[in-house]
């Protein structure tokens, strides 16, 4: 399936959630948070210009519509609530 985003909006894969602690310890399934990590896939044609497929982007935890996409967590949101990329 292809998902082209409209305007502004961005596609993302979103990162696996944490699994380990630092010290190594490992998470119970409830206890996981969620990362707000992810790469992105698609960019719609309004998105800014530093935004390119491929890179890794921190993005505001409660924005936009999260679905699956070929078994994959993904989450479409708007440009403006992607918070920094990481390099």
């Amino acid at each position: 399936m292809t998902i082209v985003p409209m305007g502004n909006r961005v596609l993302l894969q979103k990162d696996e959630a944490v699994e380990k602690t630092a010290g190594g310890l490992l998470l119970a399934a409830s206890a996981k948070e969620e990362s707000t990590m992810a790469t992105v896939v698609a960019v719609g044609p309004e998105a800014p210009e530093e935004l390119k497929v491929g890179d890794r982007v921190i993005y505001s935890k409660f924005a936009g519509e999260s679905f699956d996409v070929d078994g994959k967590d993904c989450l479409l949101l708007e440009a403006k609530d992607i918070l920094a990329l990481v390099k």
